[in-house]
């Protein structure tokens, strides 16, 4: 879609480049989004591609993912053996609702800003407890969890002119046993109800459910839940008016599959009985 209100666009190698962010002003890096409707409050765009960010990196810390790291480049990530959560990575790619133009163009951090439920990058980096790199506008670097990052559907931690730099991941999180559920109510329709089970070494698990919700909501436990342990741990973290409503889904089917979702996890994550 043509923006007819933009009256410049901006290409800076760092942010120091740039003048002063203002009224009006926007960061844009894929752009899947912002070119997707009108935004007749915008006057000027800034991409953020010329800081040529390396899109991946992993070490023995963990990954690092940059903020404009494609959906594609990401997918095409060879993750290290012993990162047994890893195929979280490809199984959350392929969670969009989208063509492969889509994937070519559209970016991690704009998948987290746009803050929707079924954004599947938050379903990804909330679950192996992501956490953001935030450069500021006063030219400070703040540090948040994922979890707290998203607050609702287009909303976020992000104050005006913040830029969200980067998401990392923690080998230790990267290391943990995982299993995953989704559901649409379409074959190829946008994701209702997803939810990511992870099993540390020491014993702890920890169910991440997301689009099902407008934000995402962690239930942990100090070693595995019995059946009732984890319903009523759901009655009292998620009753039937915290589930998001839409034409993806009403509360009631979502409440549904977001429970038996997270049983069929736990039995991935006890493993075959002897």
């Amino acid at each position: 879609m043509d923006l007819n209100t933009i009256s410049s666009f901006e290409r800076p190698n760092t942010p120091e480049d740039l003048d002063q962010f203002r009224d009006g002003d926007a960061w844009i890096a894929g752009g899947t989004w912002l070119f997707s409707e009108p935004q007749p409050h915008l006057r000027r765009l800034i991409s953020i591609d010329g800081f040529n960010w390396q899109p991946v990196v992993a070490n023995a810390e963990g990954l690092t993912i940059a903020a404009t790291c494609k959906i594609a480049d990401l997918d095409a990530f060879e993750a290290p053996i012993a990162w047994q959560a890893a195929p979280l990575i490809k199984q959350c790619c392929r969670s969009f609702l989208a063509s492969f133009k889509i994937w070519k163009m559209a970016t991690i951090g704009g998948n987290l800003c746009m803050a929707l439920p079924a954004g599947p990058m938050i379903s990804l980096c909330a679950s192996l407890d992501g956490m953001c790199e935030i450069w500021r506008r006063d030219g400070t670097v703040r540090y948040l969890p994922v979890m707290d990052f998203v607050h609702g559907p287009h909303s976020t931690a992000l104050d005006s002119g913040d830029l969200l730099r980067a998401i990392f991941l923690p080998a230790q999180s990267l290391k943990c046993r995982a299993a995953f559920r989704r559901s649409a109510l379409a074959p190829m329709g946008r994701t209702g109800v997803l939810v990511i089970g992870t099993a540390s070494e020491t014993g702890g698990i920890s169910l991440t459910v997301t689009a099902a919700t407008p934000r995402p909501v962690r239930l942990e436990f100090d070693r595995l839940p019995s059946s009732t342990e984890l319903d009523d741990r759901l009655s009292e973290i998620l009753p039937l008016q915290s589930y998001y409503d839409d034409v993806h889904g009403a509360p009631g089917w979502r409440q549904h599959m977001t429970r038996e979702f997270c049983r069929e996890i736990l039995q991935d994550l006890r493993g075959p009985q002897v």
